[in-house]
């Protein structure tokens, strides 16, 4: 049984995620970052103050492992009326390929669909990030299409690969 864990992130969790989040590699595909610390703690301080929203629409979350946090994971909510949420993920490189981001991939799915009641989640990622589009795919969720000039990051504009999972095709699958 895994040790991977989500939980609600606290305030002292901003130094665990500076350790990665200030990393050239981790935010490479990404329109943020390497942060400086003020970043990292304005971006543990945004998480707590959307968990206390209501109507709540920002579901971030700790990744942990053995009570450490390794990553932050996200359900956004992009529409509520038509319900549809968007998952992001985020991780320590000294965690990347050992299966944790599709391990966490699944838990959001799971918590989308069963405790959101979400019809549709929807993920982007940098058309370059292999290892992301691999994730999405092994999560069971399907290939929409590009979005060109989507995103700009350090380098330019950033083409997005855009991947889709409905609640019917989820619980078809599982």
């Amino acid at each position: 049984m895994s040790s991977i864990k989500l939980r609600e992130f606290r305030t002292n969790d901003w130094e665990a995620v500076h350790r990665y989040a200030s990393l050239d590699e981790v935010c490479k595909y990404q329109p943020w970052g390497p942060n400086s610390v003020a970043d990292s703690k304005a971006y543990v301080d945004d998480i707590l103050f959307a968990s206390k929203q209501t109507p709540r629409t920002r579901f971030a979350y700790a990744i942990t492992k053995n009570n450490s946090v390794i990553g932050a994971c996200e359900v956004n909510l992009r529409n509520a009326q038509e319900k549809i949420g968007e998952l992001s993920y985020i991780l320590n490189p000294e965690w990347w390929g050992n299966g944790i981001a599709t391990e966490v991939g699944k838990m959001l799915l799971l918590f989308s669909f069963k405790d959101l009641g979400l019809h549709r989640v929807i993920g982007t990622c940098d058309e370059r990030n292999i290892a992301s589009s691999r994730v999405m795919e092994k999560i069971g969720m399907k290939k929409e299409g590009l979005l060109e000039n989507h995103l700009l990051i350090r380098d330019g504009w950033r083409n997005s690969l855009r991947y889709s999972l409905t609640y019917e095709e989820w619980a078809s699958a599982n």
